[in-house]
């Protein structure tokens, strides 16, 4: 599987289903959670991304926060052959997009999140600050 397998993955808001986030989850070495929890996780959010190859669920992404001010990244995940081929940048920024667009115009807005361990530079190179408890992004809604 080369790099170009990201033209032939589609993202898709509000598919994911508890289950597959558990399993996305335990596949990439995430805690596992019950299913209820993730149920109730899902519906509390504000936006989760799917993304699929070939029809195939190979990543998610969540934001959760206050919808106006605040925006959190939260499980940002692909699974491990998938990695490296740039799903998870689309990812982010699908997401980045979805908070720049539902900001209030002419203000700034806060993007955050924790990184796991070790790839910070992930989020680094996509314009993310790295803190000391996580990661941070100040974009201005024009």
């Amino acid at each position: 599987m080369d790099e170009s397998v990201c033209e032939e993955v589609r993202l898709e808001d509000n598919i994911l289903q508890a289950e597959d986030f558990v399993r996305l989850r335990i596949e990439t070495g995430f805690a596992e959670i019950p299913v209820e929890h993730a149920r109730k996780a899902l519906q509390n959010g504000l936006v989760n991304v799917s993304a699929l190859y070939r029809g195939e669920l190979v990543g998610m992404g969540r934001l959760v926060g206050d919808g106006a001010m605040y925006w959190y990244l939260q499980e940002i995940i692909v699974v491990p052959q998938f990695q490296g081929k740039g799903i998870g940048r689309m990812i982010v920024n699908h997401l980045v997009e979805y908070a720049r667009v539902n900001s209030a115009s002419g203000k700034f807005t806060t993007i955050g999140g924790v990184s796991a361990k070790g790839k910070e530079p992930f989020y680094e190179k996509m314009g993310f600050e790295i803190i000391s408890n996580g990661i941070l992004k100040m974009i201005e809604i024009c």
